[in-house]
């Protein structure tokens, strides 16, 4: 855990007591900061008070001697109307910030790296973990993935910490400056919590005009408004900016053709490619070759030998529910990829496979499916639910053919029904839902673990009906 000391003795408020909350209240109190926690939650607050975190009601709070209200990320800030207790921090000239910006407040001695996007934020955050381990150099790897940034252990001056954060941990952290911060791409998400999508991008490159001389910024060219992002950088004479690119662009500096990575950041343009993509253990599809060749961006910059991190892309493993392979059943391939909460990271995901069978739906961010169409040859049938399953189906309606499951516990078994009567059984089970989970999960982990917890179950049942064929004598 990082200590926070930078409010030792100030009363500070902490509101929203999911994981980065719970975290930041320990880490405050550790740090011997006078703890007030509130979730406007029941149940939140209930598991909080049995874990010992102070609460206090900050509705009923004079805000003036409150050093800083420590806000979660989930909580508005902005749009579609700033949280009450927001205001009245603001009206008190009390900070609201984050998680991030206190573990920033802290100086932490070793190196940040910083990514953000629209998408492969998590996939580029673990991967470059995996590369700098690869490599020998210490690291941490969370923020808003997997571990939260005050918990993590501390690294050596020599070592990194490798955070994935999100547009909202980005506007509640004004004085991180990283070391290394990463752009990967934009595409509109989120645009209820930024008003629009001027105001989307504005949040995420934030990260970047924040950085110091000297510090180095790494930028993906595979889309119109990071490229643009890219242009302002360099008007304003920002020289350390690294670009990357999927797409094969052989101006940039680090960019894959034909799923060969090219490294060109310091050497003769006749190099030869440093990697083989395809030949990697779990970097499917063309749109992880951006996140790879980010990643390894990230570690050439923190002293990662280029052939360590050139090994070390083929082995990645993986991410949990991001395309993530669960196996066949019956001859039905089932995938989970409950990490893509809007249409643009389900593209990537239908992009990858053929004779899918789609679950889909959810809280939608958006209903235009157009950027789909060209996949929905590779689509046999789409079963939807959550929220957006009727307007999805009406969006499909003549294009693709839908049944309205509702749920996921409905949606799984008729999915798999319907692969068993198609002739060929080289089908695919993608759950990619292109929405949030927030209408029927906690969140997407909790969605993932949902479908896995089914296919198991499916599983089950076809091993012991099997078993009893075989011990009646049927083959």
């Amino acid at each position: 855990m990082v200590k926070v000391t930078s409010f030792a003795g100030e009363r500070v408020a902490v509101l929203g007591l999911g994981r980065s909350g719970l975290s930041a209240a320990r880490a405050l109190a550790a740090g011997g900061a006078h703890v007030h926690a509130w979730d406007d939650n029941e149940v939140r607050r209930s598991d909080a008070a049995a874990d010992q975190v102070p609460l206090t009601n900050l509705y009923s709070c004079a805000w003036d001697d409150f050093g800083a209200l420590v806000l979660s990320p989930g909580i508005p800030l902005h749009h579609p109307a700033p949280h009450p207790l927001v205001i009245a921090a603001r009206n008190a000239n009390c900070d609201v910030i984050g998680d991030i910006e206190l573990f920033a407040r802290e100086k932490p001695t070793g190196k940040i790296a910083a990514i953000t996007g629209t998408n492969g934020k998590s996939t580029t955050t673990v991967l470059t973990g995996h590369l700098l381990e690869a490599g020998g150099i210490a690291v941490a790897v969370g923020g808003n993935v997997g571990i939260p940034i005050l918990d993590l252990p501390e690294v050596s001056g020599d070592g990194a910490y490798v955070i994935e954060l999100s547009s909202y941990q980005i506007d509640l952290a004004p004085s991180l400056a990283a070391d290394i911060a990463v752009l990967l791409n934009l595409s509109p998400d989120h645009l209820d919590r930024h008003g629009n999508m001027q105001g989307y991008v504005a949040a995420k490159r934030q990260l970047l005009e924040r950085q110091h001389s000297g510090q180095t910024a790494i930028v993906g060219m595979d889309d119109a408004e990071s490229r643009a992002v890219y242009a302002s950088l360099n008007s304003s004479g920002r020289s350390n900016t690294i670009t990357v690119s999927a797409g094969g662009m052989p101006d940039a500096d680090i960019f894959v053709r034909d799923g060969w990575l090219h490294d060109r950041m310091d050497e003769s343009a006749s190099r030869p490619p440093v990697a083989n993509l395809h030949e990697a253990v779990d970097l499917k599809g063309a749109h992880n070759w951006q996140n790879a060749a980010a990643a390894y961006a990230v570690a050439r910059c923190l002293g990662c030998p280029s052939t360590k991190a050139a090994e070390a892309l083929l082995s990645f493993p993986g991410l949990e529910h991001r395309m993530e392979d669960l196996g066949t059943v019956e001859g039905i391939r089932f995938i989970n990829d409950s990490k893509a909460t809007n249409v643009d990271a389900a593209t990537r995901a239908l992009s990858c496979y053929d004779n899918i069978i789609w679950i889909a739906g959810g809280r939608a961010k958006e209903s235009d499916l157009q950027s789909l169409q060209p996949y929905f040859p590779r689509i046999a049938h789409a079963f939807l639910i959550g929220e957006a399953a009727q307007t999805f189906a009406n969006a499909l309606e003549g294009r693709v053919p839908t049944t309205v499951s509702g749920r996921l516990e409905t949606a799984l078994p008729e999915a798999h029904t319907y692969a068993l009567s198609q002739e060929h059984r080289d089908s695919v089970i993608l759950l990619s839902p292109a929405c949030a989970s927030f209408d029927q999960f906690s969140d997407f982990e909790a969605r993932g673990n949902r479908f896995k917890e089914l296919v198991r179950a499916l599983a089950s049942l076809h091993d012991e009906a099997k078993g009893n064929r075989r011990a009646g004598g049927v083959q």
